[in-house]
């Protein structure tokens, strides 16, 4: 895929490990964050953005809001499919819908809201998305 085009729902595999659970096999709930971010991270990998030119300019991404429901627990040695999908922006963020769902009965686990904000690396302020990301996402969702 090249930059500028971005896929509607990014999907990314991922097997639970070991070091993913809890003594009794069950992934525990902070992991799933972290499964979330990789996801959108890969999107905007797949789509052609640098995330190492953002940081070189000055940008970073952090999560400003988060909204999760987890229904059923991922256990140990699961296969999941983690999405990520662009669905609004701004001048200074993105909202992205996200779910972990397990491959082989396609039980959706968790789903989250998330808002990530783009800051100045050096003062931590909010700063606009560069040209690259508002034109990727405005392939995939409205601007509000």
């Amino acid at each position: 895929m090249s930059e500028g085009e971005a896929a509607a729902t990014f999907a990314l595999p991922i097997r639970v490990y070991i070091e993913d659970t809890d003594a009794g096999g069950i992934v525990y709930h902070a992991r799933y964050l972290h499964y979330m971010e990789r996801a959108r991270t890969e999107w905007v990998r797949s789509c052609g953005v640098g995330l190492r030119a953002g940081l070189a300019e000055n940008i970073s991404y952090v999560v400003q809001r988060l909204s999760i429901h987890y229904a059923i627990p991922a256990m140990l040695d699961d296969e999941l499919t983690v999405t990520a999908e662009p669905v609004a922006f701004g001048r200074v963020w993105m909202d992205f819908r996200q779910q972990v769902v397990r491959v082989k009965d396609g039980k959706k686990l968790c789903e989250a809201s998330v808002r990530v904000a783009c800051i100045a690396l050096d003062s931590g302020r909010p700063r606009r998305l560069p040209e690259n990301m508002l034109e990727l996402l405005g392939h995939n969702c409205p601007k509000l």
